[in-house]
């Protein structure tokens, strides 16, 4: 089975070095991943230098300065520098350019659009029109739709996840403890209890093959540590069935992010 986390950070200033992420990697049995910068850097240096040393193991999805003069100009030499994807926002806003150019002008570069948010974003009406005006952009959201951890009645998670009737859409599936306390003890065997159903929801919504799991390293090693978000996703039911479980944790990567070698 082929690997690829789609959610994971490096850098020179913050969080861990490509090194660290590399080591975690192979311990785990991950064959490539993405890396999405991070929050507030808009030069993608080294990331494209550290990718670029690693034999096609390694995507970049990019920031872009929403105070730049020419935000559009940037994307597209982003785009020429060998980046595979941007972040962007639900609200966010360029200084000289309305946001649904940024998010056309990313597809026609052939660039994923990879989307942070609170699921407060993800079910809004003007997120959802950002999605109908830029169908041709495919568009990767978040941290299950950043739902994190909450209480039964899922309606606003059930709201986000409309977006799905969109085909341009897929969902990043997180370790569990995004979606789930951390038990009071650690007990020798990983585990989580009183696990929500938060993947199955998500899979009746998009099905397995426009889901990608991402461990979201290194803040997840706060949480459960980086090889158990792998085995969260790997050994959950909601993946059971069929091959799912391979389109979860690699071939739907492959196919958006353009891993063609590895599907």
């Amino acid at each position: 089975m082929t690997v690829i986390d789609t959610h994971c950070h490096a850098g020179g200033n913050w969080f861990e070095p490509i090194e660290v992420l590399e080591f975690q990697m192979n311990r785990s049995g991950v064959d490539a991943a993405v890396l999405i910068q991070h929050g507030g850097t808009y030069d993608n240096t080294y990331l494209f230098d550290e990718a670029a040393k690693r034999g096609g193991r390694f995507k970049v999805a990019v920031l872009i300065d929403p105070e730049s003069d020419d935000p559009l100009g940037d994307l597209a030499k982003e785009a020429e520098r060998g980046a595979a994807g941007v972040r962007l926002f639900p609200d966010g806003e360029f200084k000289t350019a309305h946001h649904h150019d940024i998010w056309k002008k990313a597809g026609e570069l052939g660039l994923v659009v990879t989307c942070m948010g609170k699921v407060e974003q993800f079910a809004s009406d003007r997120f959802k029109n950002i999605l109908d005006a830029s169908g041709d952009t495919h568009v990767v959201i978040e941290h299950l739709a950043g739902v994190g951890i909450t209480d039964a009645p899922y309606t606003l998670f059930e709201s986000a996840l409309e977006c799905a009737q969109r085909p341009n859409t897929t969902l990043k599936v997180p370790g569990l403890g995004e979606i789930t306390p951390r038990p009071p003890r650690l007990l020798p065997d990983f585990r989580f209890d009183n696990i929500p159903p938060l993947f199955e929801i998500a899979r009746d919504a998009f099905g397995a093959q426009r889901m990608m799991w991402g461990s979201d390293f290194p803040p997840s090693a706060g949480r459960e540590g980086y090889e158990n978000t792998l085995a969260g996703v790997r050994g959950h039911p909601a993946f059971a069935n069929g091959d799912d479980i391979d389109w979860v944790l690699g071939k739907t990567a492959a196919r958006v992010w353009g891993f063609g070698e590895l599907s």
